[in-house]
């Protein structure tokens, strides 16, 4: 066979390929050659051929049928065949290969050999390929090397045994004798890799750390070295000592010092002295400093050197390079918690960088300005905030709005304040914010009292400016539905009053209910609006003409709602003020199912009968007045089955079960019977629980009870307990007798604890 081309010439040929076609071709053309080259046991042309195999499989082409003829190279005797065989190695095999039991034979030998090149060959090919297996048969070879006194086969082992233990980490202890002396040495490979290797073992094993932080003044000694030696040529890079070393023995350090006073204490000089005298024009001097900025924040460092640190981080915000201000940004998002007012110092230019082109400047510097926001500067920050809002890209405005939000909850220094904040965001994130955002601006607004007018005006004039943002509009629905008499009433002490008409206000919402603009969800808004406004205008017959239009959309939502909406102005109309009832006071708790239980000063509001699939659940549902605090108190027996004389012969039997399969809820149905000469006509009964419950108020068989007993009227509550507790709960019954409206208050503070078990 003719003599197989060289490297280069096959590096050239592919070169010249003009198509993927043609260098495909190419390769196989090649690998054929190269098969019938390893059939003829060419030993002459082995390593050039394994050469040429290594170049295709690094361009991506299979070339596993070599591997064999790695192993026959690494067992030649020829330096160039072990270089080329064991570069081969470690491309074309792993550790799932079953010829590593083939190798492990010719790694030893060539750990023991005479020539150093060819232990490196070996100690580089264990440490890169070895598997579990290798390791543990050749870690007291690896353990000799590593006290030998030749520094090129020490840098090596070091390296090796960092393999070695994280394959096989109780190994770790084997090399405990020679890593002690590792750091005498002088040259500067064998201290970097045996810097490595101690990391590696402090890391793995807490034995290990607690044994080697002895050597926190020796390491302290060698970067002092470091940093006030003169210029050497050998390791300077950019006008610094050996910075690759530097940063090694800081991240040591950094572990060694962790939780550790007196190691702490021990570097904490040395670490002055790095921050203090290390160049900052390139950016070798920035890697040690941002190495030595982490490393102080990581150990129990004196409060200085940690202000010395964040003043690091802050000049970095200045640099030119972006990569750098970015890297400042986060490290001092870490660190502002537990050193805010070192950070704070630095806000004028994190606040500046909102302005950076860098889209991930830009959102490292909001996220650090959230951050940074107190009750002492939530006005200045909340302005350059609400500025970066108007003029930032969507993808920042619904972060953005959120964060707005949280932090003026938090910080807002009057109710007023904190309205105008919504409004403005309201108004200028549009459809960016978030859908979660708005029952939390109406549970707000619920509950700034004494800011209802102002705020129902503000919207409704937001209202009539701009119907497109959708947040916005629904808001604003809620409000006007919930406040509307305010709006139309003409008093608002916060500025001067709009003059507005009931007429006016249903025309702005029936004209949202028919917007191209609006989203089903905002026309559930607007038509539930015009439904509470039913029992704050006197525009009745209007509201009942717009409901009555929307019972046949092709909404099905919007439908259902319009249905029942009717239901309640035809047979329940009885239960219409009382459903329809301003929202109280309120406060966050987790939903469980679709009723949104709302809580009021620790106990949740009285609930309310859902009339088969009444949608007022999907607003906040519980539209009922808080109870009053005089109330009476009825005593209940611990019995399955209780009944108690309320008022004007009026009875309340409660009986009890435990729904199934679930053990945690139990079904409690009442009977209300009459034993009076009158029927007691629109009859409602409301609960309350703790809000440690849950309380779900299914629908009356009823809203009339018979006189003289000759009926009664059932009503199914259903009350989740995951804790177990007993159960007290607060009623209210409402009803008309002999032509009086009557109304009861109870509590019920014994129910029997056996039906929960």
């Amino acid at each position: 066979m003719p003599a197989p081309i060289r490297l280069r010439e096959l590096i050239r040929t592919i070169r010249t390929a003009r198509t993927q076609a043609e260098e495909r071709e190419m390769i196989q053309k090649e690998c054929a050659a190269i098969r019938s080259s390893f059939r003829e046991e060419d030993n002459t042309y082995r390593c050039r051929n394994v050469a040429k195999l290594l170049y295709m499989h690094m361009l991506g082409y299979p070339a596993h049928f070599g591997q064999l003829e790695c192993l026959k190279l690494i067992a030649s005797q020829k330096f160039t065949d072990k270089r080329i065989g064991y570069l081969g190695a470690m491309l074309l095999l792993d550790e799932r290969q079953d010829v590593h039991l083939l190798m492990t034979n010719c790694i030893k030998n060539d750990l023991n050999h005479s020539t150093q090149y060819v232990q490196g060959l070996a100690l580089c090919t264990l440490g890169c390929m070895g598997s579990s297996e290798m390791c543990r048969d050749l870690a007291g070879e690896v353990e000799k090397l590593l006290k030998t006194s030749n520094s090129y086969l020490r840098k090596k082992a070091a390296l090796c045994a960092v393999h070695v233990i994280r394959k096989v980490p109780e190994l770790m202890e084997m090399f405990l004798p020679a890593t002690k002396n590792l750091l005498s040495e002088k040259n500067h490979g064998v201290l970097h890799t045996s810097v490595v290797l101690l990391t590696e073992m402090c890391e793995r094993s807490p034995d290990m750390l607690l044994h080697f932080r002895k050597l926190v003044p020796q390491l302290v000694r060698i970067l002092k070295n470091l940093i006030m030696s003169g210029y050497s040529p050998e390791h300077d890079v950019s006008g610094i000592s050996d910075p690759f070393l530097q940063v090694r023995i800081l991240r040591l350090l950094r572990i060694l010092g962790r939780s550790d006073d007196d190691s702490s204490e021990a570097m904490n000089d040395i670490l002055a002295q790095v921050a203090t005298n290390t160049e900052t024009s390139k950016n070798v001097g920035n890697a040690i400093l941002y190495e030595t900025v982490l490393t102080i924040m990581d150990i129990k460092s004196e409060s200085g050197l940690r202000v010395l640190a964040i003043n690091i981080l802050g000049r970095f915000l200045l640099n030119n390079d972006k990569n750098i201000r970015y890297v400042a940004l986060t490290s001092l998002l870490k660190t502002v918690q537990t050193d805010h007012n070192a950070v704070q110092r630095h806000r004028s230019t994190i606040v500046d960088c909102l302005k950076d082109l860098d889209v991930s400047i830009k959102r490292r510097a909001m996220e650090l300005s959230f951050a940074l926001v107190n009750g002492n500067n939530i006005r200045g920050m909340m302005k350059e905030l609400l500025y970066f809002l108007d003029s930032c890209d969507p993808e920042f405005k619904a972060d953005c709005a959120s964060g707005v939000f949280l932090a003026a909850e938090k910080y807002a220094p009057s109710k007023r304040w904190h309205i105008d904040t919504i409004m403005r965001v309201l108004t200028t994130a549009g459809s960016y914010v978030r859908d979660d955002s708005v029952p939390n601006l109406i549970q707000l607004i619920t509950n700034s009292v004494e800011m209802h007018a102002y705020t129902v005006q503000r919207l409704y004039k937001a209202l009539l400016d701009d119907i497109s943002q959708q947040p916005l509009v629904q808001v604003s629905s809620w409000c006007i539905g919930e406040y509307g008499d305010l709006l139309v009433s003409g008093q608002c002490e916060e500025e001067e009053p709009i003059q507005v008409t009931e007429d006016e206000v249903l025309d702005v919402l029936e004209g949202l209910l028919v917007s191209n603009l609006s989203t089903p969800v905002t026309r559930g808004y607007s038509l539930t609006a015009i439904m509470k406004l039913s029992t704050r205008f006197s525009s009745i017959n209007r509201i009942k003409k717009v409901v009555s239009i929307y019972g046949s959309s092709i909404d099905v939502e919007l439908q259902q709602r319009a249905v029942e909406y009717n239901a309640l102005f035809k047979k329940y109309d009885h239960m219409r003020p009382a459903l329809l009832e301003r929202m109280p006071i309120m406060e966050k708790t987790a939903s469980n199912g679709p009723t949104e239980i709302m809580q009021t000063n620790g106990e949740t509001e009285p609930s309310v009968p859902d009339t088969k699939h009444l949608p007022l659940v999907t607003q906040p549902a519980n539209q009922v007045r808080a109870m009053s605090h005089d109330i009476s108190v009825l005593t209940i027996a611990g019995r399955f089955s209780v009944t108690e004389d309320v008022k004007n012969g009026l009875k309340i039997e409660f009986t009890f079960e435990r729904a199934n399969p679930n053990p945690n809820i139990a079904v409690i149905t009442i009977h209300a019977t009459n034993t009076t000469e009158a029927d007691m006509t629109e009859f409602v009964f409301q609960a309350a629980v703790p809000k440690t419950f849950q309380l779900q108020l299914l629908s009356p068989s009823s809203n009339i009870v018979p006189a003289l007993n000759q009926g009664s009227v059932t009503q199914v509550i259903r009350v989740l307990n995951p804790q177990k507790q007993q159960l007290r709960m607060r009623v209210k019954l409402t009803y008309t007798h002999k032509g009086s409206p009557v109304q009861d208050l109870a509590e019920v503070n014994n129910f029997p604890p056996q039906s929960w078990q």
